[in-house]
C-alpha cells in the first residue's frame, strides 16, 4: 500500500537523477567543441605568411600588384626591404624578420632579393618554401655578376649602364650603383608601359656595389623545395641562367613571357607561382 506521506518523497530524488544525466550530457556535448581544439584545428589549416623580397633598383612597393592578389586569395602577406647593402648583412635582416613570423612561411625573391632569401633561409625551420621571380638562386660561393653572364644587360660596359655615386673612380664596395635610364627603358622594365618605366628610373634604389660581388653562402634550397617564374624576355637575368639555377636547385619551374620586371607586368601568373607552393 503507497505511503502519502513517503511519496513525495521519492519524486524530487528520480528528478534529481534526470537532471544530473541531462547536466552530465550536456558537459559532453560542449567538450566536443573545446575551444583549444577548434584553434589547433584552424591553426593546423591555416595559409602560411607569404614574405616577399625586393631585388636591386626597387622597393617593396615593386610587389603591389602581386601583394593585392594574394590579399584577395586570403594570404597574410609581409613586403618587407631589402637593404641592398651586402648579401650577408641584408640575409641577416631578412632572418630577423621571419624569425618574428609565427607558423609557416613561403619566401619569395625577385631578382637579388633571390640571393638574399638563399642566406636568409638556410636551416629555419618555419620557411617551408623558396619562390624565386625572376631571380638569382645561387650556390656557394657563386655572385651575382658571376650568375648573370654573358648574355645579361649588366654584362656591357659599365659606364653605359650605371651610374655611380659618388662617380669617383674606381668604385668602392660601398658606391652606390643606379641604373641609367636608358638601362631602364631598353632592359630592365621591358613590358612596361613608357609612365611604368619612368616611375620605376625615377624611384630606383640603389644597390652597394659590394653586394653585387658577393659570394654567396650555403643555400637554403639544398634543403627546403622550391619554385621558380622563369622570364622568357629577361634581359637582365637571361631565361638560361635562371633556368640552370632552377633546375641544380631542383625547382619547380613556370616559364612565362616577361621581361625582368615580371611581377609587375604579369602579377597574375607570379602569383599563381607563389600559391602553388603555398599549398604544397
Amino acid at each position: 500500500m503507497t505511503n502519502p506521506l513517503t511519496e513525495p518523497a521519492r519524486r524530487p530524488k528520480r528528478r534529481g537523477r534526470t537532471l544530473a544525466f541531462l547536466l552530465t550530457a550536456a558537459a559532453l556535448v560542449l567538450a566536443s567543441f573545446n575551444p583549444v581544439q577548434s584553434a589547433a584545428g584552424e591553426q593546423r589549416g591555416a595559409k602560411p605568411t607569404i614574405v616577399l623580397v625586393h631585388g636591386s633598383w626597387a622597393d617593396a612597393s615593386s610587389w603591389n600588384r602581386v601583394t593585392q592578389r594574394l590579399q584577395d586569395d586570403g594570404y597574410t602577406v609581409r613586403a618587407i626591404p631589402n637593404n641592398l647593402r651586402s648579401v650577408a648583412g641584408d640575409a641577416a635582416s631578412v632572418r630577423a624578420f621571419l624569425e618574428t613570423v609565427t607558423g609557416p612561411v613561403v619566401l619569395v625573391g625577385h631578382s637579388y632579393g633571390g640571393f638574399v632569401i638563399t642566406n636568409a633561409a638556410t636551416g629555419l625551420p618555419n620557411v617551408k618554401a623558396l619562390v624565386y621571380v625572376n631571380a638569382f638562386a645561387p650556390d656557394t660561393g657563386e655572385t651575382p655578376f658571376q650568375l648573370v653572364g654573358p648574355d645579361s644587360a649588366l654584362a656591357a660596359d659599365p659606364a653605359t649602364v650605371f651610374d655611380l655615386v659618388p662617380p669617383t673612380l674606381p668604385p668602392s664596395p660601398t658606391t652606390d650603383v643606379y641604373l641609367k635610364r636608358s638601362t631602364v627603358f631598353t632592359s630592365f622594365a621591358t613590358g612596361l608601359s613608357a609612365g611604368d618605366k619612368d616611375l620605376v628610373f625615377a624611384t630606383q634604389r640603389p644597390g652597394a656595389l659590394g653586394a653585387l660581388n658577393e659570394p654567396s653562402a650555403t643555400p637554403a634550397w639544398k634543403t627546403i623545395p622550391s619554385w621558380s617564374a622563369i622570364g622568357t624576355e629577361d634581359q637582365i637575368i637571361p631565361a638560361t641562367a635562371q633556368r640552370a639555377m632552377s633546375q641544380r636547385a631542383g625547382a619547380t619551374m613556370t616559364e612565362y613571357d616577361a621581361g625582368h620586371l615580371g611581377l609587375m607586368s604579369d602579377p597574375k601568373v607570379v602569383t599563381k607561382v607563389i600559391e602553388q607552393a603555398a599549398r604544397s
